[in-house]
């Protein structure tokens, strides 16, 4: 990947980790034709927080987001299009437009990826509680491969299953340093 791209942008009201699932339902024509071009073009959309706006209007988004790769998707009973999908690699956007059609684009840097970094001993209770809890969560998390020695996938998995304000977890997911996040999750598990 360059450390540059332009690419689709979801705003969502949830906060996407890296490692993690996104199950969507899309209905709107403008996100059905953007899956259908990514599907096309084996690529991936950003989805980013909405700092203001709404998802099926204009939104204002943060900064920060993940890139979501589609790993399946169906035809819904209700007719709807359901998609799998899970989070890549953070981007930072750098410029934002809107198609006519009212789709989000946005020119993002890729983050870079932390390398693997084991679980500091004193945040040990956070990784089996992570390992106890994630097979209970059921079909998004089902046969997910537990990385419960990597500090910063356990800290994502627990910032995106907790239940706090998605402005904390939008400070958790914008942490560079996985300590820093558990340490930071410490205090709220």
């Amino acid at each position: 990947m360059t450390d540059r791209a332009t690419i689709p942008l979801f705003p969502l009201n949830l906060v996407l980790f890296p490692g993690g699932p996104l199950p969507l339902r899309i209905f709107e024509t403008r996100y059905v034709d953007m899956v259908r071009r990514c599907m096309r073009e084996s690529t991936g959309f950003g989805v980013a927080l909405i700092k203001e706006g709404r998802e099926v209007g204009p939104a204002l988004m943060h900064d920060v987001g993940t890139l979501a790769e589609i790993r399946d998707f169906d035809q819904l009973p209700d007719g709807l299009l359901g998609l799998s999908c899970v989070g890549t690699r953070k981007f930072r956007i750098l410029e934002r437009s809107r198609q006519n059609d009212g789709l989000n684009v946005g020119e993002v840097e890729w983050l870079p990826v932390v390398p693997r970094l084991a679980v500091p001993e004193r945040h040990r209770r956070l990784a089996e509680l992570i390992g106890e809890v994630l097979p209970q969560l059921g079909e998004a998390y089902e046969g997910m491969d537990l990385q419960l020695d990597d500090a910063a996938w356990v800290g994502h998995r627990l910032a995106e299953i907790l239940p706090i304000p998605n402005e904390d977890k939008q400070r958790l997911l914008e942490m560079d340093d996985p300590v820093q996040r558990l340490d930071a999750l410490s205090d709220l598990a």
